[in-house]
C-alpha cells in the first residue's frame, strides 16, 4: 500500500511540475493563462495605494474635446508670440502641450492662461504653412493653417 501511495505522489508531483512548465511556455508565447496572475511572471502585485498621492492627482475631464477657434495673429515670424483662443483646454495640470506640424518634435514654449487661452512662441522653423496642435486632457485639437513668415 505504501508503494502505491508513493507512486501516486510522484505521479501527481510530476504532473504539477509539468503544468507549471506548460504555463510558463504558454505565457512566453503570448497565450493568456487563466488564473496565473502576477505569479506567472515573477512580478510583485500592487499592494494598495498612496492616499496622499491620490488626493494630489488632478482629475482631468476626458469627455470635453478641445477645440482651437482662432489664432491671433494668423501669421508671425519665429520668436514672436501668438494667442490661441478656443474651448475645453482643461486645467493647467491636465494640459499636455503644444506642437507645430512643421517643427517636428521640437519643444514649443507656451503659457497656459486659462481653459480657453494659450500664448505660444513661434519656434525657429522654416517659413511656410504649418498647423498648431494642442494636447489636452480631453484629446487633441488642430488649428487652421498658420503662416510662419521669414525671419
Amino acid at each position: 500500500m505504501a508503494i502505491l501511495f508513493r507512486v501516486i505522489f510522484l505521479l501527481l508531483s510530476w504532473l504539477v511540475l509539468r503544468e507549471g512548465e506548460t504555463r510558463m511556455t504558454l505565457a512566453e508565447e503570448g497565450v493568456v493563462v487563466e488564473g496565473a496572475g502576477y505569479t506567472l511572471h515573477d512580478a510583485e502585485s500592487i499592494k494598495g495605494h498612496d492616499e496622499q498621492q491620490l488626493a494630489k492627482d488632478p482629475v482631468c475631464d476626458s469627455s470635453r474635446k478641445p477645440k482651437i477657434l482662432r489664432v491671433e495673429p494668423d501669421e508671425a515670424k519665429p520668436g514672436q508670440p501668438v494667442t490661441l483662443k478656443g474651448e475645453h483646454f482643461g486645467t493647467r495640470e491636465c494640459f499636455r502641450g503644444v506642437a507645430f506640424s512643421a517643427a517636428g518634435l521640437a519643444k514649443i514654449d507656451y503659457k497656459f492662461v486659462n481653459e480657453t487661452t494659450l500664448e505660444v512662441i513661434v519656434p525657429e522653423i522654416q517659413p511656410g504653412m504649418s498647423f498648431i496642435d494642442i494636447v489636452a486632457g480631453g484629446g487633441n485639437a488642430r488649428s487652421k493653417a498658420f503662416l510662419v513668415q521669414p525671419k
